[in-house]
């Protein structure tokens, strides 16, 4: 297909209600008309995690404003629009439903195609949407649901390549900033209280490093930090300040060797199919953290490889990604119908076994 795309994206797959329109224009490349993301935090803050139920209602209320938001920003009214792309998976189930049903209805209202998109694709194709990178390259996914290593070689053509076998990165920072008592979101309250800290006051493990491939674990490396915890409050009555800062440290640096560790074996066996322009990419919320993001950098560096990382509104959750992958999609000759089902689960690369495992922020694919 030659002509231009305009496509309305809907995501709804946790606690982040968005819609967005992104245009692809031949020659010219993709532009995001708007994009529009109503979160969800203040509703779930009490309950230490996203819950479904409370997810799926704020879901329903929010999907209709959000697309008038994306129309009204975008300057752009429905009559304007090529397709619906939707998130129909993984995902909390409630919240992916209601995303995908109003999708159907916003198709057969204006007799416009309807797209499916996985959510992880969303994120794995974002490079090409903002940097129009060439199939393949290597990509990571770090959050608070996901985290694997995937080659993309086309639209909906993925090799996994490893990915953890229990808690997500960003699982596992929520869960220390709670073990710690910081504030949540973990991740940004566990990285500004690292800065102040030194990891080598605590010995904490790095899991599957021993053991060849790039499968990850860090349900044991919480495990660990919440014994150290539990020896310091036992022998010094309480947790001070420096002994949270150096926690945290020890926990990010943690993370870090084993992401490090993770990607130099993804790259490497990446390289085995001689890209021409070799790429390794990496999307998520846990790509924000400055340790993780420059031991990446370095690693890609140090492998001759370039090192991508889309701007952060578009490595976390957001309907921009779901529009582009359904640009892709529909410029593939794909289409759905009234029985696309929401599904929990959607792995990427339908060869692969099964990852073991499932996150506060969704299933594992």
């Amino acid at each position: 297909m030659s002509h231009t795309v305009t496509i309305l994206g809907l995501e709804s797959s946790c606690d982040d209600t968005a819609a967005a329109i992104v245009r692809d224009v031949p020659g010219v490349g993709p532009e995001i008309l708007s994009s529009v993301v109503a979160g969800q935090t203040a509703l779930h803050v009490d309950f230490g995690g996203v819950v479904p139920e409370i997810a799926a209602r704020a879901h329903t209320e929010k999907l209709d404003s959000c697309v008038e938001e994306a129309l009204a920003e975008s300057g752009l009214s429905l009559a304007e629009i090529d397709a619906i792309a939707v998130t129909a998976g993984p995902g909390l189930i409630g919240g992916v439903l209601a995303g995908v049903m109003t999708a159907k209805g916003l198709s057969a209202a204006l007799g416009v195609p309807l797209i499916g998109v996985n959510h992880l694709a969303g994120h794995a194709l974002t490079p090409r949407l903002t940097d129009g990178v060439n199939y393949p390259y290597l990509m990571l996914l770090v959050s608070g649901g996901h985290c694997q290593f995937l080659i993309a070689a086309g639209p909906g053509t993925f090799t996994r390549l490893g990915g953890t076998i229990d808690d997500a990165p960003g699982e596992a920072f929520d869960k220390t900033a709670r073990l710690l008592g910081l504030p949540q979101p973990g991740g940004p309250a566990v990285e500004r209280a690292a800065v102040a800290g030194d990891a080598t006051q605590f010995r904490l493990p790095r899991p599957l490093l021993d053991r060849p491939g790039c499968d990850m674990s860090f349900s044991g490396l919480k495990t660990a930090l919440l014994r150290e915890r539990d020896r310091i409050v036992a022998e010094k009555g309480g947790l001070r300040v420096q002994d949270r800062s150096d926690l945290c440290a020890a926990f990010q640096c943690a993370v870090t060797d084993v992401l490090a560790e993770k990607s130099r074996r993804a790259i490497a066996e990446y390289l085995t199919l001689a890209p021409d322009t070799p790429l390794f990419a990496v999307a998520g919320g846990v790509a924000a953290n400055s340790a993780i993001r420059a031991a990446l950098e370095t690693v890609s560096d140090v492998s001759g490889v370039k090192f991508l990382a889309p701007p952060l509104a578009l490595c976390t959750d957001n309907a921009a990604m779901i529009a582009w992958a359904g640009i892709e999609r529909f410029r593939s000759g794909a289409r759905d119908d009234m029985t696309l089902a929401a599904r929990p689960r959607w792995p990427l690369d339908e060869g692969a076994a099964p990852m073991l495992g499932s996150g506060k922020k969704g299933a594992k694919a």
